[in-house]
């Protein structure tokens, strides 16, 4: 059996103690991985799987990565489900042989990378939200709290248990903290959102031991300035806290105080809902496609995090939703300054990440000078707005935008205009800024200078043109010669100056008395000059920390203006309006559109959308429900999704896409459109329908908007039609909602006579020599037919199989008129017809004369004049 050698038994022992992670190992230049973490690694990130040495007299399998490539292969193995636990060299190789020749170099782990936790520009998305959630559970009361590290959000809520899953659909967190006590029954909620728990200790969740850990990190006697928190809250907090003193080994980051919401104050919306809509993510799970890719005008990445915060967080409070309406037309007013704010809003940096970084000490020069050039901009834009009078939302925002002149004349004094990426490459403080680092650049950069004409002294002396002072890290600096003149040097006179070194297969190399000396003095020198550079960055690092709250106030303030100014160029580009928003129950939207289906048309260059109304007004003359019929493709989907995401986009603050629009605050929205089953729970695509229509009919309050497509339509025809009956009975005189209730259901448009506040409405068609063709117009009353096989037609079925279709449908309406059983019917059916009866070919009509008359015609030939003579007598060629 092989020994194990003191690396390996180093790396063991380090390995134990973090068996869930794969062991980033540094050894020099490269981070080491090492057994089962070398082979999942290698084939994560499809790297080589080597081998060194033997272990148990077995292979050790190995793979590495260099550490300056290290974050690419971080943000690989994160996404593919891994942590990764990295532990870096304490002392020098140097330093270790101090202790003994036979010393291991010190490591310890520095740090547990998770999805998370990080802070990374590169790990990062810039214009989104990374979200740690803790999950709290005392007794029967849950909370939860959630951080973004990379910007220091703290947050915690207490909710019900009914809420669990919306709230964590609405956070979309990178990561989520449960307790060992709490996963068997936490565990099918979030599985249901697709999420795989970070299990804690029940100690990491003591609700007693929570307060502790609070209060020591934002240094108070106890946390009642933050709020009146409940032990589930506490708990959840405090055993965020706690991961994220294991995962950055006691180096926490910069938190906000936490800050405590009420899911009351927000419009809810479920998990299923968010994905129906496609609110954030479209329907391949990017954000392309999605509501927020369609209406994101923002130009700085927290105006980007800010938007999607606000969609994902409609607010319930009508105080809130006017200031952000007040701030978006300001901006659409005053569009001269607002173009002016947009101008200085392109050139701020992010600051928050800058902060979360320089509080980690994984930041770096080019942070520090974010902060500055955000400082600068911050000026600028609260210069522009000087005696500018600005509405609520907007004036706080721009009260935080001052008061850090002393800070950015410091950074501005201290940091040049584009410092370097790590501070250890030194030359990112501006000169003048500090006379002793003045001094230790000019002897450094002068004795280069001296070095020169050093070597021009050496070779006049010596009438040897080709000699030449040259610098390597085993010799530093050093003369070198050809082998043909170093006789003469190793000659006297020479030989008392130059004394020999080092002779190669064609060079000579010497040294002097007087080049040593000054290779000293160069090298200290340039030493020094790096220890003062690091010792004034830690003195900028910590003036900047030190006014982190004011800091991260004035970047929310940043953010706002943007948001509003982003909100008003997409107001102005595509003719939204401003909604008004009351405590009614009114729904009243005049000309409204589905901004995602339109931006896709136009690109597209298609046909235009065709703007709709819909009028629910219960507390007047009008309906709370409307029952909505129609073909297929005609547009009853994107009627139902375009008037949820109204009631959605005006209830986060933005104009919407309509003419007009009068929303009283929705509470609730439910949406239940859209087929998918669940094969990984066993759940039929019926099933998954009756769950969620069951949510909705278990939950849904007066104040709720529902929109439903559908409902019933997988199983048996009048097992579905009791099931969309019944629901819709209940929904009109149990839950008493606003909603749109689409159905081929054709039975059902007789409710509208027997229940109050139901009405009827329909896609409009129109049918044109036996083709249909949707108008997209949603009109008072019923459809009298679904036109299911023309729409199959226009999706390219065999036209055998589409004449078949029509004559069954023909016989068993025929049927129905005249009470036959459909077996009946399809008994007398003669069988085998589609392949008896081969389509007949349509005769091709004879042309008609305007035809004739267009096909004699060149364009191309035509002047204007004869252009419009032929259009004229085209005209009168129609039949009357």
């Amino acid at each position: 059996m092989n020994a194990v050698t003191p690396m390996m038994a180093q790396y063991l022992e380090i390995k134990a103690g973090h068996p869930e992670a794969l062991l980033f190992y540094r050894m020099g230049d490269f981070y080491e991985l090492f057994f089962d973490d070398a082979a999942a690694a290698a084939e994560a990130l499809d790297i080589a799987l080597t081998k060194r040495g033997k272990h148990d007299g077995d292979d050790i399998p190995m793979c590495g990565v260099p550490v300056h490539a290290a974050e690419g292969y971080l943000l690989t193995l994160i996404r593919k489900g891994f942590r990764v636990a990295v532990c870096e060299q304490m002392e020098s190789p140097a330093e270790a042989k101090k202790r003994g020749s036979k010393s291991v170099v010190k490591r310890e782990v520095v740090r547990l990378v998770t999805p998370g936790t990080l802070t990374e520009e590169s790990l990062l998305e810039a214009r989104r939200h990374n979200y740690l959630a803790a999950l709290g559970q005392v007794r029967d009361t849950y909370a939860l709290a959630w951080a973004d590290i990379s910007t220091g959000a703290f947050h915690v809520m207490p909710l019900p248990a009914s809420r669990i899953g919306a709230e964590l659909a609405r956070l979309a967190p990178a990561e989520v903290l449960i307790s060992e006590a709490s996963d068997a029954a936490m565990r099918p909620v979030l599985a249901d959102l697709g999420i795989e728990p970070t299990i804690l200790s029940r100690g990491s969740f003591a609700s007693d031991a929570a307060e502790a850990r609070l209060t020591t990190l934002f240094k108070t006697a106890s946390l009642e300035p933050f709020g009146d928190f409940s032990r589930a809250e506490r708990s959840a907090m405090g055993a965020l806290v706690d991961y994220l003193e294991i995962t950055q080994k006691g180096k926490l980051p910069l938190l906000r105080p936490p800050r405590q919401d009420n899911v009351s104050r927000l419009l809810q919306i479920d998990a299923a809902t968010r994905t129906n809509l496609e609110l954030t993510r479209g329907a391949d799970g990017t954000r392309a496609g999605s509501l927020l890719s369609v209406i994101d005008r923002t130009a700085t990445a927290a105006g980007a995090r800010l938007l999607e915060r606000r969609l994902s967080s409609p607010s319930r409070d009508l105080g809130d939703i006017a200031a952000r309406h007040d701030a978006v037309e300001w901006c659409i007013e005053a569009q001269n300054a607002a173009l002016s704010l947009r101008e200085s809003l392109r050139k701020v940096p992010d600051i928050d990440r800058a902060l979360s970084r320089l509080a980690l000490d994984r930041g770096g020069p080019r942070d520090l000078a974010a902060v500055r050039n955000a400082l600068t901009q911050a000026e600028a834009l609260s210069d522009v707005l000087e005696g500018t009078t600005l509405p609520d939302l907007l004036a706080e925002a721009r009260a935080a935008l001052t008061g850090q002149s002393e800070l950015l004349g410091l950074l501005d004094e201290a940091l040049v205009a584009e410092p370097p990426l790590l501070a250890r490459d030194g030359g990112f403080i501006a000169e003048g800024f500090n006379p002793d680092l003045d001094e230790a650049r000019i002897l450094r950069d002068e004795g280069r200078g001296v070095i020169a004409g050093l070597q021009a002294d050496y070779a006049q002396r010596t009438g040897i043109t080709s000699l030449k002072i040259k610098h390597n890290n085993v010799l530093g600096y050093f003369i070198e010669t050809t082998a043909t003149h170093a006789a003469k040097m190793m000659a006297p006179p020479h030989s008392e100056t130059f004394i020999h070194r080092q002779t190669t297969a064609n060079q000579v190399r010497f040294t002097t008395v007087d080049l040593s000396d000054l290779e000293t003095r160069i090298l200290n020198a340039g030493g020094r000059a790096l220890e003062i550079e690091k010792r004034l960055y830690d003195t900028l690092k910590a003036a900047i920390l030190a006014e982190a709250p004011a800091l991260s106030a004035l970047a929310l303030g940043l953010a706002e203006f943007d948001l509003a100014q982003g909100m008003a160029v997409l107001a102005r580009e595509e003719d939204w309006v401003r909604p008004r928003v009351d405590d009614s129950r009114a729904f009243e939207i005049a000309g409204g559109r589905h901004p995602v289906v339109e931006r896709a048309l136009r690109s597209q260059g298609g046909a235009p959308f065709i703007a709709n109304d819909c009028s629910l007004s219960p507390e007047g003359d009008g309906p709370a429900l409307e029952l909505l019929t129609g073909p297929n493709m005609a547009g009853k989907s994107t009627y139902l999704r375009q008037n949820a995401l109204i009631a959605i986009l005006a209830q986060m603050g933005a104009f919407v896409p309509a003419t007009r629009a009068h929303i009283g605050c929705v509470s609730q929205i439910f949406s239940r459109v859209g087929a998918s089953d669940d094969l990984a729970r066993g759940r039929s695509t019926f099933m998954v329908e009756m769950v969620e229509t069951a949510a909705i009919l278990n939950q849904a309050d007066a104040q709720a908007l529902v929109i439903l497509d559908e409902i019933g339509r997988g199983t048996a025809t009048y097992d579905g039609l009791s099931i969309a009956w019944a629901t819709l009975e209940h929904l009109a005189e149990v839950n008493r909602v606003r909603g749109l209730f689409a159905t081929h259901y054709h039975e059902m448009t007789a409710l509208a006579g027997k229940l109050p506040g139901v009405a009827n409405a329909t896609v409009a068609v129109k049918e044109w020599d036996g083709e249909v063709i949707f108008l997209h117009e949603v009109r008072p009353g019923a459809a009298d037919r679904s036109y299911g096989v023309q729409v199959a037609q226009l999706a390219g079925l065999p036209s055998a199989v589409i004449a078949r279709a029509k004559s069954v449908l023909e016989a068993l309406e025929k049927g129905e008129r005249e009470k036959a059983s459909p077996k009946a019917l399809i008994d007398d059916l003669p069988l085998f017809s589609v392949a008896a009866q081969a389509p007949a070919r349509k005769e091709k009509a004879a042309p008609s004369e305007v035809e004739a008359r267009l096909r004699a015609l060149s364009p191309d030939d035509l002047s204007p004049r004869e252009a419009l003579d032929a259009l004229y007598e085209l005209r009168r060629l129609l039949p009357e």
